[in-house]
């Protein structure tokens, strides 16, 4: 499939009418887990593309390429607001939090599974355990103030116990950043994770800034203030992989494409018809953002879509899924890392091997103090307190022999020397 190659309406043409805008949401107990997680993943490519066009905008003088992008920018809103429409009304605010972090699991997991990049890898498997923590966080909260069993959303497709303590995961803020990729002898599977990602990343931060005040109590107020700062870490590490050289068209290009991408993929895997026709629907609506900015980098730059996104041809299509072996692994063999950048190199490091004088520690100190005050230690003990052990569902015992107890919260592993 190249989506360059396919035929589409005119940009003009491409309109949504509000008819079209307020769809039929989705049975929360009857829909896929992963139907689920497309809609979130597909809003926030939305949001990410929205913004992005904004930004490019305001670095703009040139009247058709601001024409161009006014009018594509209003469809991709349409869009957006189509998909968020999806969720129910009857979804509460927590239930749609633990599908936003079993998509932070699953798509960081099956990214990775099928990465060649090494630098890419890396990053994914370090945020990986930080969300795989999360969603044991608000599972446990969820459990507390809802009764619910949070294994029942996910499907038991994803295990829910402990990954990189929350309270490990404040860490100074330059030492998040990475190497970026060169665009130009990159693979285009890399171009379109690092696209991915970021955009699922910072939807996950955008929802949890604007979320927290909604909350009903304290406790789950501060645990969406806390959370958040750990996924504002995680877009600052994520979108510092891609290539910063390219130009605002190219960018656009890259952008389109991705969306291309994620939608084609995301109409080969759903399993609500309904839902699967709104994704061809927006496929080819951005069939033809893609020519627009593919025409529009020919005329401004010569550069030609090819210089961009190679042949065209997609790569493996994005498949959502279950990715618990994965994960295990990961948790068994990373989870003592922490970011450690110096003037020779951007990586990561176990904490027991960082020097004593590290502004890790530094930063713990200040951000965390006492670590059990922190909001992400409270949910569970209080969880602990109140149901006699921490809310988990694993299908055998822990890999990391000190989460193993269900007893107490541990909130020195990854953290302290």
């Amino acid at each position: 499939m190249n989506p360059i190659k396919e035929k589409s309406r005119s940009l003009e043409n491409s309109f949504l009418p509000l008819r079209k805008m307020y769809p039929k949401s989705y049975n929360k107990a009857k829909t896929s887990p992963y139907t689920k997680t497309r809609v979130i993943l597909m809003n926030g490519t939305e949001f990410e593309s929205a913004w992005f066009m904004h930004q490019f905008a305001r670095h703009c003088d040139e009247p058709e390429i601001l024409a161009a992008l006014a009018v594509v920018r209003r469809q991709e809103q349409q869009q957006q607001k189509r998909i968020s429409c999806l969720k129910p009304l009857n979804e509460s605010i927590l239930e749609t939090t633990i599908a936003y972090e079993q998509l932070a699991v699953d798509l960081t997991a099956v990214l990775a599974r099928h990465e060649k990049d090494e630098n890419n890898i890396k990053a994914l498997n370090f945020a990986l355990l930080e969300d795989f923590d999360h969603l044991y966080r608000y599972a446990n909260l969820l459990k507390m103030d809802k009764n619910e069993d949070a294994d029942m959303l996910v499907g038991k497709f994803t295990e829910i116990m402990p990954g990189r303590p929350t309270v490990a995961e404040h860490r100074y803020p330059s030492d998040d950043l990475k190497p970026h990729m060169n665009a130009e002898h990159a693979d285009l599977y890399s171009k379109l994770v690092a696209s991915t990602i970021t955009a699922a990343e910072q939807q996950t931060m955008n929802y949890y800034m604007n979320i927290a005040q909604w909350y009903k109590n304290d406790l789950g107020r501060k645990l969406y203030a806390e959370i958040a700062m750990i996924e504002e870490a995680h877009v600052t590490q994520y979108e510092s992989l891609k290539d910063p050289t390219l130009s605002w068209l190219e960018q656009w290009v890259m952008h389109e494409y991705c969306e291309c991408w994620l939608y084609y993929s995301a109409m080969q895997d759903e399993s609500n018809d309904y839902i699967k026709k709104i994704w061809s629907d927006h496929f080819k609506m951005e069939v033809a953002h893609l020519k627009t900015a593919a025409k529009l980098l020919k005329k401004y730059e010569n550069k030609t879509f090819e210089s961009v996104c190679g042949t065209g041809e997609f790569p493996q299509l994005l498949k959502l899924g279950g990715n618990k072996d994965y994960v295990r692994k990961v948790l068994g063999n990373t989870i003592q890392l922490t970011a450690d950048n110096t003037k020779a190199e951007m990586d990561y490091k176990d904490v027991k091997k960082i020097p004593d004088d590290h502004r890790f520690f530094d930063y713990q100190k200040y951000m965390s103090g006492d670590p059990d005050k922190n909001p992400s230690h409270l949910v569970i003990k209080k969880a602990i307190e109140r149901l006699g052990k921490d809310y988990r569902y694993q299908d055998s015992e822990h890999p990391v022999k000190d989460l193993r107890n269900r007893d107490k919260d541990n909130t020195t592993i990854a953290r302290t020397k």
